[in-house]
């Protein structure tokens, strides 16, 4: 899951498979291994610890500076070889993220799910305990909000 993570990034980038599989790993030290309910479950969670390593490290690494280049983040293609992200689209990603998390949190957490740890859909519905169609159904919702929410960032 690191791997695919980490291909989608900028090439050259400082962290490597090892070192986000190693800080996500510390970022679930602090939960109750109690509270997985399966192999489906813990992987949901470490998709979310994931992704908060790589949007820390991009604002660690000066987000804030942007080139006046704007770089399109594709949600609908999980397996290109290299998505190139600049550390400023995964930080402009989080945060539409976060933004869709207040109005659908089960839409931001299937995007987290497919996205960020590469599922499928089935292994996605089994992640969140919910159904196939209501995957896709969420899928497709949360790909059309980002869309719109990171074309108008500049």
């Amino acid at each position: 899951m690191a791997h695919v993570q980490l291909r989608r990034e900028v090439e050259g980038h400082t962290l490597d498979t090892s070192a986000l599989v190693h800080e996500a790993y510390l970022r679930l030290g602090d939960g109750d291994a109690n509270t997985w309910r399966d192999r489906s479950h813990f992987m949901a969670i470490a998709a979310t610890a994931m992704r908060r390593v790589l949007v820390d490290h991009a604002r660690r690494v000066g987000a804030a500076k942007r080139d006046g280049v704007v770089h399109a983040i594709m949600l609908y293609d999980l397996n290109a070889p290299s998505r190139n992200l600049r550390d400023d689209r995964i930080v402009d990603l989080d945060e539409a993220l976060t933004r869709l998390a207040t109005l659908d949190a089960r839409q931001a957490q299937v995007v987290e799910c497919r996205y960020f740890a590469g599922f499928t859909e089935e292994e996605t519905a089994a992640a969140l305990d919910v159904s196939l169609r209501t995957v896709k159904r969420d899928w497709a919702k949360a790909r059309s909000w980002l869309f719109r929410e990171l074309e108008a960032v500049p």
